[in-house]
């Protein structure tokens, strides 16, 4: 079957490595928060997640996700919501990221040049900016739960997606660095 010249189905798709970097507050900045462990009683402060969850009735569960191969082809995005996600049981794992762009707009595409990849350890969860695009988590292990916050109905209604295959002829592998040995 032949498909018309410019079609997703006769796009080449690229794959891209992306390297995965340590999470850190500043460099996940412009995707949310990083939610580190603080001792109790810490006063409520600009460096903690800012959450949106006005907009529905708020969802905190716990999401049981199975493993699967370190590539992607589309990020999702919600826009009503900030998405808070941590790894049950203190287990690694990777997501990654591009920036919001255009949050109140479903037609809004992602910016390929504003993805990036983190490995997250098992101690710290992050709070997305509302939508931020996304994709994972992604971990090692045959499957990890995670605590999620959302709304409840964001798989329903508040799901929107960018296939970067079709839209710019890019699909991502997620690779590691690689350790510098002495």
């Amino acid at each position: 079957m032949s498909h018309p010249p410019g079609t997703a189905a006769s796009r080449h798709v690229e794959l891209i490595d992306l390297i995965v970097e340590p999470i850190s507050a500043a460099a996940f900045s412009p995707y949310g928060t990083l939610i580190e462990s603080a001792e109790d009683g810490k006063p409520f402060g600009p460096d903690e997640a800012q959450l949106d969850l006005a907009r529905g009735t708020p969802r905190f569960y716990v999401m049981r996700l199975h493993h699967r191969e370190l590539t992607f082809r589309h990020l999702t995005r919600h826009l009503s919501v900030t998405q808070c996600l941590a790894s049950v049981g203190g287990h690694p794992w990777l997501m990654a990221v591009a920036t919001p762009g255009d949050p109140d707009n479903p037609e809004a595409l992602a910016d390929p040049a504003s993805i990036r990849a983190f490995s997250i350890p098992g101690n710290v969860a992050v709070a997305m900016h509302r939508s931020t695009w996304h994709v994972g988590p992604f971990f090692e292990a045959e499957r990890v739960d995670f605590f999620n916050l959302e709304l409840a109905d964001t798989n329903l209604v508040d799901h929107h997606n960018c296939r970067l295959d079709e839209q710019f002829g890019r699909a991502y592998r997620l690779v590691l660095p690689t350790p510098v040995s002495a």
